[in-house]
């Protein structure tokens, strides 16, 4: 460790953000997460942790827990949306975990949230700390608040996701592309099904021009969760926070016609939220001296490949191997190396994600989900 600890501070304390600081603290920084909301909400919403996602979670010393509270699918499955022909199955559950070295598990965004803060000092996360600017020279960056407050930092990490306010100050303003596609989610007690339940297994249903993912987010199965994706012509937008109310109605006509477990589905389910699928072209650049981005912030994803959190959560480590040892004069060319290493994976998932055509035919996974954040390689910017 260098003969001072970096002072650095995350913008931002979602899922990348907190497992960045707990990541760096465990480094011997001293780390700070401001985070502009008030308090952390439950909004109704199933998060698929892939294997390389749960490599990350497992450093982070959290795997026992997750697996305590999450479904472990024994499949995921492809279906045809009207007859429920099978077009695709990957095995999961321990034969995943034999071939890729770690589970794949669905739960609930909230708990995993919830998982990695437990990991972050309390003291550590600040919240209604909104961010208006940055400035920085050789030696600091100074961060400068809504509320009229400042800090300084040794360097800055912008996990304030894709309307990120420090990507518009490094880049300039732009607005994120509408993919001409809406997305209605929502999680609600299995028992509100009655009789009609899902079946056990992670099922993406495949419609002409949408789709629905479903699965328990639960291990104990009294949870459930769906996912859509389906066009809409008007351009539309939402906050990042996916607070917007949905039409009930309005879904379910989108969906008329889709296999009986699908409409069981839609008829048990009390409300819904909708929001708008937003893209990005890779970024230029993702740092600045010492500043640099992390997930959304930087390579904003379609969900169709559920990588990305888990491209966050891989950002973190990289983020904290480049950064151990060092100290306050090297802090731009280890934020180079983080870029260099981490942008050529997060841009094929991208441009693969953008597709959707992932798992709805015989794919191979290994690419995705065989990476390990922790003994990759990191890159050369020489």
């Amino acid at each position: 460790m260098s003969s001072r600890p970096l002072s650095i501070a995350v913008i931002g304390a979602g899922i990348g953000g907190l497992a960045a600081a707990t990541l760096l603290g465990r480094s011997g920084h001293r780390v700070r997460v401001y985070e502009q909301a008030g308090r952390f909400a439950r909004v109704g919403a199933g998060i698929q942790m892939t294997p390389n996602a749960m490599k990350v979670l497992r450093g982070l010393g959290l795997e026992a827990r997750l697996r305590e509270v999450a479904f472990q699918s024994p499949s995921g499955v492809s279906r045809e949306w009207d007859t429920a022909a099978i077009t695709n199955e990957l095995r999961m559950g321990e034969e995943i975990e034999t071939r890729f070295g770690a589970p794949y598990l669905f739960l609930h965004r909230a708990d995993l949230h919830a998982a990695i803060q437990s990991a972050v000092p309390a003291d550590c996360v600040e919240l209604n700390r909104k961010l208006a600017r940055l400035e920085q020279n050789a030696q600091r960056v100074t961060l400068y608040f809504k509320d009229g407050t400042h800090e300084e930092a040794d360097a800055v990490i912008a996990a304030d996701g894709v309307h990120s306010t420090v990507r518009e100050l490094m880049l300039g303003p732009e607005q994120p592309r509408f993919t001409g596609r809406v997305a209605y989610r929502t999680t609600f007690p299995a028992a509100l099904m009655g009789s009609e339940r899902i079946t056990p297994v992670r099922t993406k249903w495949w419609g002409p021009d949408r789709h629905m993912v479903v699965y328990y987010v639960t291990r104990n199965l009294d949870e459930v969760y769906f996912v859509t994706s389906q066009p809409e012509k008007v351009e539309w937008m939402t906050p990042e926070s996916w607070s917007a109310k949905g039409n009930l109605e309005e879904l379910r006509a989108a969906y008329a016609g889709f296999h009986p477990e699908v409409q069981a589905v839609l008829r048990a389910c009390p409300d819904v939220h909708k929001w708008a699928l937003l893209e990005r072209d890779p970024l230029p650049r993702w740092t600045e001296e010492r500043v640099a981005l992390l997930g959304d912030a930087c390579h904003p994803m379609t969900p169709y490949m559920a990588q990305g959190a888990a491209s966050a959560l891989e950002d973190s480590v990289i983020l904290s191997r480049c950064l151990a040892g060092v100290d306050a004069g090297g802090v731009a060319a280890a934020l180079r190396v983080y870029e260099a290493t981490r942008k050529p994976r997060t841009s094929e998932i991208q441009g693969s994600s953008r597709k959707n055509t992932w798992m709805r035919t015989d794919t191979d996974p290994t690419w995705v989900y065989g990476y390990d954040a922790w003994t990759t390689p990191l890159a050369s910017t020489a």
